[in-house]
């Protein structure tokens, strides 16, 4: 059964992936964007999906961004929180505006996207939430502690809203991607990379698609059984 999903940061890297593989597996797709107006465009193109503009930092932008979409594609049953930035420093070098955009951007958004769809999936009897944390919310990362520390505050909230949630058939999970091919990715440093592939069991970085197929399960309603959960796409980077 196709429902209407919506998916942040839904047109590039693992946003985009996401997106498709919905889009794939019969769900009507909103993927929301906020600055690059050209890549959005490039994809629409490419999928034929639907892009919406607006700040996920933003309460207001995200209330109304969501009646938006709800008005021309009618009630949102699947939401993907996986829009996200990075701003790496060091933490006796990191300026408050570097960690508090990290912090209201990929934390803050969770608050934001919930709040607003949440009541609507509980009257409804049915949602279906999926947050895209990272790793380095596991295992800490040099230079990102505002990055880990909204990261490992998606888990806490994922857990939290889970609970809430789960009477009235609405699961709430996160999934934990490793290092994918992917653009900020490849921003990396070569020799850096090396290090970091070396620590992968299996050898290698990730791909998008490998978090679009885990969104798509989750998504399910077969997958009713399963909140709370954090699923590992790491490459066995960690192992819990």
């Amino acid at each position: 059964m196709g429902r209407t999903a919506l998916v942040t940061g839904g047109t590039r890297g693992i946003g985009k992936a996401i997106a498709i593989a919905l889009h794939e597996a019969g769900h009507q797709v909103a993927a929301v964007y906020h600055s690059n107006s050209n890549a959005a465009q490039a994809f629409f193109e490419q999928t034929a999906i639907p892009v919406y503009q607006w700040d996920v930092a933003d309460f207001d932008a995200c209330h109304a961004g969501i009646a938006r979409v709800e008005l021309q594609l009618g009630p949102i049953d699947i939401l993907v929180n996986n829009a996200g930035i990075a701003s790496d420093a060091v933490l006796h070098r990191m300026t408050p505006d570097q960690w508090w955009r990290v912090i209201h951007t990929d934390l803050g958004s969770m608050f934001n996207m919930c709040r607003h769809l949440v009541e609507g999936m509980r009257e409804r009897q049915f949602g279906r939430i999926i947050n895209i944390s990272s790793v380095n919310g596991q295992k800490g990362q040099f230079g990102q502690s505002n990055y880990a520390a909204a990261k490992a505050g998606v888990l806490g909230f994922t857990k939290a809203l889970a609970i809430e949630s789960a009477r009235k058939n609405i699961t709430v999970n996160a999934i934990t991607p490793g290092y994918c091919d992917t653009e900020m990715v490849a921003a990396v440093p070569k020799e850096t990379m090396q290090t970091i592939i070396g620590g992968i069991p299996v050898g290698r970085l990730g791909s998008a698609e490998d978090v679009g197929r885990t969104v798509v399960f989750l998504a399910a309603e077969e997958a009713g059984f399963i909140t709370g959960a954090t699923i590992d796409v790491n490459g066995g980077q960690t192992m819990r």
